[in-house]
């Protein structure tokens, strides 16, 4: 979260300089009086503008999505949904592309594309959030918290499991390729560890490989459970979670 904060703090610093503009907070969390369900943290106002300032970060390995003047289009959507929410005529996006430079864009407002924003998210909220639906899954990290999220205890028992044959299968020929993969991946790298040898790093005009030394400092569970088992139950802690596997009947 500091990190974050602070990145945001520079990313509008650097917005401020290449632009003359002056943006301030908003300290405030806003919603759209005509679809209460539409809310808005936003980074910054444009002083004297009627318009927004979304900071963004962007990994070095992500900068193609930048270039040639394009915007991700999850980035569009959201400073979109920034100006319907708060009203206004243009949101300002602005990204560090780690080690590599500053950029900024200009969105205009899109009534159409508003219009079409606007009705999927009253769809989403009225047939999912406030009917109690789950989003379908898609396959994301996030789709993995949010059924986890939803679904924290199981309850002993069991169900009959049908209609899913078909798709085991070919989780398990995924499993396998994956495997397959894996191995093939590990042979790379191992005959990457032998070429290097004792040196840090090997590179060329393509590739820059790096195999470091790294220290790192580590409780030694075993030793205190053995030598201070008043402290390790001090601070030992239940975690809960659902453990999820498959087998062949």
């Amino acid at each position: 979260m500091r990190q974050g904060r602070e990145f945001e703090d520079y990313v509008a610093r650097r917005f401020m300089e290449a632009t003359g503009k002056k943006v301030r907070r908003a300290n405030a969390m806003f919603y759209d009086e005509k679809h209460p369900f539409m809310l808005a943290d936003v980074d910054r106002m444009v002083v004297n503008e009627n318009a927004g300032l979304e900071c963004k970060t962007a990994s070095p390995y992500l900068a193609d999505k930048w270039e040639d003047g394009r915007i991700p289009l999850h980035y569009q959507l959201q400073c979109h949904h920034y100006m319907s929410v708060c009203n206004t005529d243009a949101w300002y996006i602005a990204v560090l592309i780690y080690g590599r430079e500053f950029k900024y864009y200009r969105l205009e407002r899109d009534e159409d594309m508003l219009a079409d924003l606007i009705q999927i998210e009253e769809d989403f909220w009225k047939n999912r959030v406030q009917a109690g639906i789950l989003p379908d899954p898609d396959g994301s990290k996030l789709a993995d918290r949010v059924i986890a999220e939803y679904f924290r205890r199981s309850v002993p028992g069991k169900i009959l499991l049908a209609g899913f044959n078909e798709k085991l299968d070919r989780r398990q020929e995924l499993s396998e390729k994956m495997a397959e993969l894996e191995t093939e991946k590990r042979l790379i790298e191992q005959e990457l560890k032998l070429y290097l040898g004792e040196a840090e790093i090997a590179e060329n005009e393509q590739y820059r490989v790096s195999w470091k030394s790294v220290s790192s400092n580590r409780i030694d569970e075993k030793r205190l459970k053995e030598e201070k088992p008043e402290v390790y139950k001090q601070y030992q802690k239940t975690v809960e979670s659902r453990r999820f596997t498959v087998k062949v009947a």
